[in-house]
């Protein structure tokens, strides 16, 4: 073979793995996932335990938002119904679950919270609760507008109240990084406290599944990327 046959060959090589390597390139481009990640696929995904929030966040349905329209906080019946009707209300009866030291008012039998110590999950601080003069919110961890735009509209009243008022989807936090997280969902908002993440997505996930709300891409992509890092973390008990 003569030296400009073989130098033709060796350049065609060249090209084809230049080829190849650009290829191979925007492959691994087109599977970034919109959290800044990269998305799993195929043997690299990330496995989910059975019966682990990655599992069951694997299964809830993807839709578009809906629109707004129509929605307010009266669509979800009166803030902090009895709704379990053990004569407290919703709030104070999350103020005791989620509240340590707690002080009643006199002849409310254990009902109405007047003060306590909460160890807030968003955050990772101690918060004095003194009721009147709060730093403490009863936040939805699916928000009501989040879910109206997700199902919500279509259900019934009363069960748009239960929604409301069940604890598996409320958690007392601290008063301002709950209003800085509004109505966002697991794409657009995290607590800033990272070792509650996992535990805050498995509950997003558990009331989704639970009154069957569906979710975005977006958000769904947003999930795995949190519970990827914790595959048996598990739903959080209703």
């Amino acid at each position: 073979m003569g030296i400009r046959t073989t130098q033709a060959l060796l350049a065609c090589t060249a090209v084809a793995a230049a080829t190849l390597s650009v290829a191979g390139c925007k492959a691994t481009a087109q599977g970034a996932d919109p959290t800044g990640g990269t998305t799993a696929t195929g043997s690299a995904a990330t496995s989910a335990a059975p019966g682990s929030a990655l599992a069951a966040a694997d299964a809830l349905t993807v839709k578009g938002r809906a629109p707004k329209t129509g929605y307010s906080r009266e669509q979800f019946g009166p803030a902090w119904a009895d709704v379990d009707h053990n004569h407290c209300d919703t709030r104070d009866d999350i103020l005791t679950r989620d509240l340590t030291q707690r002080t009643y008012r006199v002849g409310t039998k254990d009902c109405i919270v007047t003060g306590g110590t909460l160890a807030d999950p968003y955050t990772g601080t101690r918060i004095v609760y003194k009721r009147g003069a709060s730093k403490v919110d009863i936040d939805h961890a699916v928000a009501l507008s989040d879910a109206w735009q997700k199902g919500a509209q279509q259900w019934s009243k009363d069960r748009r109240e239960q929604f409301a008022n069940d604890p598996l989807n409320l958690l007392a936090v601290d008063s301002s990084t709950n209003r800085r997280k509004s109505d966002g969902d697991t794409a657009t908002w995290l607590p800033p406290n990272t070792a509650f993440r996992c535990p805050y997505v498995a509950r997003q996930v558990a009331v989704k599944k639970k009154y069957g709300l569906w979710v975005s891409s977006a958000e769904k992509a947003a999930m795995r990327k949190v519970l990827g890092t914790c595959p048996k973390e598990a739903l959080p008990a209703g």
